[in-house]
């Protein structure tokens, strides 16, 4: 398996992999709309891709924002279900920890499990000041102090312009 930046042509297997992890979901859709997104950054949207050739996971972190200091908001992440619990998701998260830290990103935040993500040093946003865009989400927004964190950013999280239509 290797962790390569996604292509325009792998999109119709990502979109499988996302529909399968997640059917009857907003992923696959959300998925489409930060591909065309303002916020999209390509070195940021990363496929694992098989021995073969096949995509076995996605993941795409986008532009976002804390107050109005650049930031980035991680997900959707997807790993496609006959592949789930064999490092793929965790590979994908530790590829885009590393990408994030070399173009020099302060922030990573994220909603999600809280038995999942402190594996790879989130914790909940709060605690470092940022706040959710849905204060119901508490401990399960979190986020990651990346190599060029800046201390005392704090404020509001927004995330890419499509997640305001979930």
């Amino acid at each position: 398996m290797i962790i390569r930046r996604e292509t325009a042509p792998d999109r119709p297997e990502i979109f499988a992999v996302v529909e399968a992890a997640f059917p009857d979901s907003v992923e696959a859709q959300l998925l489409r709309e930060l591909f065309a997104a303002r916020e999209y950054l390509p070195q940021l949207s990363l496929v694992a891709e098989g021995a073969g050739g096949e995509i076995l996971g996605h993941v795409i972190t986008t532009r976002g924002w804390i107050g109005s200091t650049p930031s980035l908001g991680l997900g959707p992440i997807a790993v496609a279900p006959q592949r789930q619990r064999q490092g793929i998701g965790s590979a994908l998260m530790r590829a885009s920890i590393d990408a994030a830290n070399a173009m020099g990103e302060s922030t990573l935040v994220l909603l999600g499990s809280t038995d999942y993500y402190p594996r790879f040093g989130f914790v909940p946003a709060d605690s470092m000041g940022i706040t959710s865009p849905d204060p119901s989400w508490g401990s399960h927004f979190m986020a990651l102090a990346l190599d060029a964190h800046v201390p005392g950013v704090h404020g509001h999280f927004k995330y890419a312009e499509p997640f305001n239509a979930l």
